[in-house]
């Protein structure tokens, strides 16, 4: 794999191509640190998808270029601006988080280049900001959330308590779990993003005593609450539950026995039964050597809608509009199943319940369980003007 050194980060190519014959992708995501797990999944979700496609987007040679922001901002921003003046990307992809993403919004949209997101969601650009330059395949950071929030309702939770990080991604979450949960958030409790040790957390908890604790803590900050949450012998009195970001295949095996019986929601599962899934997961397991976890599966996804928008678009992509018609037509299949965009660029999904259980090899891992939204739109849609 050919090496770049790029604004002093390392950065890799994934095939080479001309960058008047091909297509460019810049690829900004986390790969160091404790949320290293979520941007390497992602990842390598996409080059399956590269390798799937021939190293080629809509049959033309295509170069991905991929930089570690280092869950930095400001890092994400620089690599961004260099990738769009000096390598001059025809898309962008790869950021984890919010906070990010949001950071390089407007240097993206201004050069006219798609950003097509493979993880975060905010609420900004599914409403008000929304943008014809910006298209999400994966959901809007709310939505799995709210698939807990009627979850829990329908378990009869009466008081839950809410932990999550103190940035955008992290209030969204708690918005959309109380947005369908019809008892009481009796507490937020807002962390540092990256906080790894929850000891004053867990004795609020301890007093506090609700039925159950909702949590969004992606990476290595969900990974030591559970092994903290259970250490401390709160898992006795109440329930953990969250959405499948903070009990997936990339903290399952980090956490262990103490994540059995915790239940999630997702847009997508390992185990579900479409063609498009069962040979992602199984090229996967096979290339990787692991179970691909829900950033994988969108990191895949993403490579195939821009496939799909390469390919309707005739390769033509210095016509805008004949690639964001594409784009929002959304013609691959996806590993989740059914798919379309709604009129902000957002998904339009079914969202599952999953539960860790032990399967029949004796590995710890998800289970579907059943469908808890069907066709589930996002809160902001109605607050998007999209300029055409």
């Amino acid at each position: 794999m050919k090496k770049l050194l790029l604004t002093g980060l390392l950065a890799t190519t994934f095939t080479a191509a001309q960058a008047n014959e091909g297509v460019k992708v810049g690829f900004v995501s986390t790969l160091s640190g404790p949320a290293a797990g979520l941007g390497v999944d992602i990842r390598d979700g996409f080059q399956l998808g590269m390798k799937h496609l021939g190293g080629k987007l809509g049959g033309k040679p295509a170069e991905v270029i991929i930089a570690d922001d280092q869950q930095k901002p400001e890092i994400g921003k620089q690599i961004t601006e260099r990738f769009l003046k000096k390598d001059k990307v025809d898309f962008m992809t790869g950021i984890i988080f919010s906070n990010i993403l949001l950071t390089v919004a407007k240097p993206v949209f201004d050069s006219q280049t798609f950003y097509i997101s493979a993880n975060a969601g905010p609420s900004q650009l599914a409403g008000k900001d929304c943008n014809p330059y910006f298209f999400n395949v994966s959901w809007q950071n709310d939505n799995v959330a709210e698939a807990m929030g009627k979850w829990a309702t329908d378990q009869g939770y009466k008081n839950v308590i809410g932990v999550a990080p103190n940035y955008p991604a992290g209030k969204d979450a708690l918005n959309g779990f109380k947005r369908f949960f019809k008892g009481s958030m009796s507490e937020e409790m807002y962390t540092k993003l990256g906080q790894l040790d929850y000891a004053a957390e867990l004795a609020q908890l301890r007093a506090a005593k609700p039925d159950a604790v909702f949590f969004f803590l992606p990476g290595g900050m969900g990974i030591n609450f559970v092994k903290q949450f259970v250490a401390a012998g709160l898992s006795k009195d109440m329930r953990l539950i969250t959405s499948g970001f903070s009990a997936d295949e990339d903290t399952i095996p980090a956490v262990g026995e103490p994540m059995l019986g915790t239940f999630n929601a997702s847009h997508w599962a390992h185990d579900l039964d479409n063609a498009a899934n069962k040979k992602f997961v199984a090229d996967f397991i096979q290339t990787y050597k692991r179970t691909p976890s829900l950033y994988a599966s969108q990191g895949y996804d993403a490579a195939m809608l821009m496939d799909a928008a390469v390919r309707d678009s005739k390769g033509k992509l210095d016509d805008k509009t004949a690639v964001r018609k594409a784009l929002e037509a959304a013609k691959f299949n996806s590993v989740r199943g059914k798919f379309k965009f709604n009129t902000n660029h957002y998904p339009v999904q079914d969202y599952f319940l999953r539960v860790v259980h032990k399967d029949a090899k004796g590995q710890i891992t998800n289970k579907l369980m059943g469908t808890i939204f069907t066709d589930h739109a996002d809160a902001y849609v109605g607050e998007c003007k999209m300029p055409r």
